[in-house]
């Protein structure tokens, strides 16, 4: 995740960064960072109802399943789509600069997804790192409790997102040319395919074309953040309102009209997720946003004017991704600890369970501000230093490390959607999730992630 100067920290503070910030910065995109993530992670504390079934198992449900009158709450809560329209703004930006300082002939590519890659895979494998290690000593030692297999096959859930957002990493190139030439015509296209696509798979039942969707529909939400990189949403005093209004309406027409579900977040027993694959309602549901939140630009650009905001913005910023990743373990942490102190728990949306819904969320938090005070340095970017080429990279050499670099960060996005399936629970039973139509393992994911990221990191050091 690009923060794009505001990540170090822990060498020369929050203070002096905020202090460093250009007047051209578009500060509002770093707080929608924030604001994204964060929500998705107070939205994941409050949706988990865990429980204890008669056998002393552990079940781990979801709040709107128990409750389906808060599912409307979801088209305000489920707020991804904003990251990714914020990403798409920030890789606009990034490749430009790149292209402009890269050698006539040659190309950025390479270059450009080691530096994307940093961010987001080196707090990624650190997280892999400790719960694989710590999976695999548990499960050697034939210590486990009734937490424990959920907790390794739920906490590496969130990397989902971050295997989808490679892909989009991966795209920007080809996109954000196709965008240069056409402009909306590609989100235009992008939104035509993945409602054929909706088509194919409700009304004629084609098997398999449900996972284009994932392409389709995040690229479009991508590619307004082109848009925004451009000033095109502002083109015309009323383009934010309209994608707002005509978002949300057509949003509502499909729920109401066609199969699609409520909930714009993926409920355990539903036969149809807005989220998994992604369908046409939840890209209505994303351009709702993106126009509901263009439209608070100004207000917000005033309150982050204020040197005690922005300095919280910077600080969150620094750690976002870190304690994205480590939330879930943080949650999981939290139910551990009542069942060892063997603390009822109160059945899920009871009165008993909202009375200790604030505490619960109270120790998540702290929980998760401890792991990141621990894994924080991962979110930094690597050190230059240690490479130096003898001689200025050639044409050639550029082109010969574009399909590696290509290939590995396919290698990384595959790796890591698989191990968001499978998980760690099992891990000596050789337990294998479908990824798409090929099971895979966990070692076998976090040894493609592996080889993917060694692969862009040499292709990157070697265009220099």
């Amino acid at each position: 995740m690009e923060t794009r100067g505001v990540t170090r920290t822990g060498d020369v503070g929050v203070r002096a960064l905020a202090a460093a910030t250009p007047a051209t910065r578009d500060r509002f995109v770093d707080l929608l960072r924030v604001v994204s993530l964060g929500t998705v992670v107070l939205g994941h504390w409050l949706m988990a109802a865990v429980a204890v079934d008669p056998d002393g198992g552990v079940e781990v449900g979801n709040l709107l399943a128990v409750v389906p009158a808060l599912q409307p709450a979801t088209w305000l809560l489920q707020i991804m789509p904003v990251f990714f329209f914020v990403g798409g703004f920030s890789h606009a930006l990034s490749y430009r600069s790149l292209r402009r300082r890269t050698p006539a002939g040659a190309s950025p590519y390479p270059a450009f997804l080691r530096a994307r890659l940093q961010r987001l895979l080196r707090p990624t494998m650190a997280f892999v790192a400790v719960w694989g290690t710590g999976a695999t000593v548990l499960q050697l030692a034939g210590v486990g409790g009734p937490l424990a297999d959920t907790a390794a096959r739920l906490a590496t859930q969130p990397l989902w997102f971050v295997g989808i957002y490679l892909a989009m990493v991966a795209l920007t190139p080809p996109l954000l040319r196709l965008h240069e030439r056409y402009g909306w015509g590609v989100f235009a296209a992008l939104a035509w395919s993945a409602a054929m696509v909706d088509l194919l798979r409700f009304a004629a039942g084609v098997p398999y074309v449900e996972f284009l969707a994932f392409a389709f529909v995040w690229s479009a939400v991508h590619q307004l953040g082109f848009l925004r990189a451009d000033g095109r949403l502002r083109e015309g005093p009323r383009i934010p309102a309209v994608l707002a209004v005509t978002g949300s309406a057509s949003a509502a027409a499909l729920v109401a009209l066609g199969p699609y579900p409520l909930s714009m977040v993926g409920i355990p027993g539903e036969p149809i997720s807005n989220m998994a694959p992604p369908t046409l309602a939840l890209l209505c549901h994303g351009v709702w946003l993106v126009g509901a939140v263009e439209l608070l630009r100004g207000p917000a650009a005033r309150l982050l004017e204020r040197p005690r905001v922005w300095r919280a913005v910077v600080a969150a910023n620094g750690v976002a991704m870190t304690a994205f990743l480590w939330h879930l373990t943080a949650m999981l942490g939290v139910y551990g600890l009542l069942l060892a102190l063997d603390v009822p728990l109160p059945a899920p949306a009871s009165a008993a369970w909202w009375l200790q819904a604030p505490v619960r969320v109270a120790a998540a938090a702290v929980l998760t501000a401890l792991l990141v005070a621990v894994f924080r340095r991962c979110e930094r970017p690597a050190p230059a230093a240690g490479f130096a080429p003898s001689a200025t990279p050639s044409a050639g050499a550029h082109r010969a490390a574009a399909p590696a670099a290509a290939f590995g960060v396919a290698l990384c996005l595959l790796g890591v959607l698989g191990l968001s399936a499978v998980g760690f629970g099992g891990l000596l039973e050789g337990h294998s999730a479908l990824l798409i139509a090929v099971r895979v393992t966990a070692p076998v994911a976090v040894g493609m992630a592996a080889v993917g990221w060694l692969l862009v990191e040499r292709s990157g050091r070697r265009t220099g």
